[in-house]
């Protein structure tokens, strides 16, 4: 069974279909070998009632009017049997009354004997024919056992001279040999004609099947090689598309590192000049203080002393500002759950609002520009909120679903018109947006005018994560 199955559809149909050609050919065979069999014991018994019946029938007339037959009757068929031609057709025979009582035999000793009415007897008493091979086991067979082992039995029955009366019952023997011999031809050449029937049909399905096998197989082996371009298709895109999440991943990872650079560079440069600025010229405004009064313009350079010392104040206020604004704090070692934690907590101390944090099966690690993004949307969707909607029941609700990490930021302010976002030049959810498409995730805002606002921002986990860490080379090109 299993080596059946190997094989290609086709051939399996084949089989399948020789197997019930064969068994179809060996019933119909057999079926029209019966039939034959059937109408040539038929034919020769109803040509040689007829004949039987010429010789016999007017020996029996006498059976109208009584229940035997008269020993000048019994005579002359006895006479019949042996002197003439019907004896070379006929071997035995036999005159059974209506009851199944033998009323002629060639062996005198079974005259008389009541066997009762068979089937074939009761056919012929109903006016029809029946012939048949015996194999001669009936008891009413005895004597012709002795000679025969086998014999085709007619049963014919004889009727009344002119009226349709059935009298008696004749039952003949004969050789079954010439009719054996005819029957076996036909039934030879009815083999013949199914085998080659079935044969033919055969080969038109077979050559059918065949040619609709090689379209298929031509069909396959074009599919199957559409299929391997499409595999080899498939199989460079992932790996693109691996390399363009990895080159995403390490785009945040490098921008932050970029932002901390210029950070350290605003705070380490123009910071250090300012404040050293600042420190010469606040006593040169305390020494000048202190000069002679009869310098005329001396109020007006003190005045200008005094804005230039405000101006570098102020420079340096906001260029500090800055310079923390861009520095991120250090999250590689961070778990998603304690950036989400450090955001909100940087949040809290910059403007002592109260958020509510919600922490559910939140992931134990995650790559670095996952935990980037996250701080970068915290922070921002919580200052806009404080910004834009006075902070008003601010909450953020980190958890897992499906493989990803979800952040959703919440408010009941006043809202806004979403579809105005950007054209008023804050790019905040522009950004957050890049930020998270970057990593393949997906970014939505649902607000409205008067109905508050909510962020939701969902972020794949990749399942091979790598950490996007700076090396000495990005070190130095940076």
């Amino acid at each position: 069974m299993f080596a059946f199955t190997k094989f290609s559809l086709a051939r399996q149909f084949l089989v399948i279909s020789l197997i019930i050609l064969v068994a179809g050919m060996l019933v119909i065979g057999a079926w029209v070998s019966q039939q034959i069999e059937r109408s040539v014991l038929n034919r020769t018994a109803a040509i040689t009632a007829l004949y039987v019946d010429s010789f016999v029938s007017p020996h029996l007339q006498s059976l109208q009017d009584g229940d035997s037959l008269f020993p000048n009757e019994l005579a002359k068929l006895d006479q019949l049997l042996s002197e003439t031609a019907l004896g070379q057709q006929i071997v035995s025979f036999k005159i059974w009354s209506s009851e199944g009582q033998i009323l002629y035999n060639p062996a005198q000793e079974q005259i008389g004997r009541l066997y009762g009415v068979g089937d074939d007897l009761a056919e012929a008493l109903g006016g029809n024919v029946t012939a048949s091979l015996s194999d001669l086991g009936d008891p009413e067979n005895e004597y012709e056992r002795q000679s025969w082992d086998r014999l085709i039995e007619t049963y014919a029955p004889v009727r009344a001279t002119g009226s349709d009366k059935i009298i008696a019952v004749s039952e003949f023997y004969q050789l079954p040999d010439a009719l054996s011999a005819e029957i076996q031809r036909a039934q030879l050449r009815s083999w013949f004609v199914v085998g080659v029937a079935t044969l033919t049909m055969y080969i038109l399905l077979a050559s059918l099947v065949g040619r609709a096998s090689n379209t298929i197989l031509v069909q396959q082996e074009a599919l199957e090689e559409k299929l391997s371009q499409v595999e080899e298709l498939l199989t460079k895109n992932r790996k693109l598309n691996h390399k363009l999440r990895r080159a995403a991943g390490r785009t945040t990872a490098l921008n932050e590192r970029f932002l901390r650079r210029i950070s350290a560079d605003l705070h380490d440069g123009p910071g250090q000049d300012l404040a050293l600025a600042l420190m010469r010229i606040e006593p040169m405004a305390e020494y000048c203080a202190n000069c002679a009064v009869n310098m005329p313009d001396l109020e007006t350079q003190l005045d200008n002393i005094q804005i230039i010392n405000n101006s570098v104040t102020s420079a340096l206020k906001d260029l500090r500002a800055i310079s923390v604004g861009l520095r991120l704090p250090e999250l590689t070692h961070l778990s998603p759950e304690e950036v989400a934690q450090r955001a909100v907590r940087d949040y809290l101390r910059k403007t002592g609002q109260t958020v509510i944090l919600k922490l559910e099966d939140v992931p134990v690690d995650a790559p670095v520009p996952i935990k980037i993004t996250l701080y970068r949307v915290l922070q921002e969707s919580l200052m806009n909120g404080f910004t834009h909607a006075g902070g008003a029941d601010q909450s953020v609700w980190v958890r897992q679903a499906n493989g990803s990490l979800v952040a959703e930021v919440s408010d009941t302010g006043r809202g806004f018109d979403e579809q105005m976002a950007g054209q008023d030049g804050h790019l905040g959810l522009v950004g957050m947006r890049e930020r998270v498409e970057l990593l393949s995730g997906t970014f939505v805002v649902v607000t409205a005018p008067g109905q508050g606002t909510r962020v939701s921002v969902t972020i794949p986990l990749e399942s091979d994560r790598e950490d996007f860490t700076m090396d000495a080379d990005d070190e130095g090109r940076l």
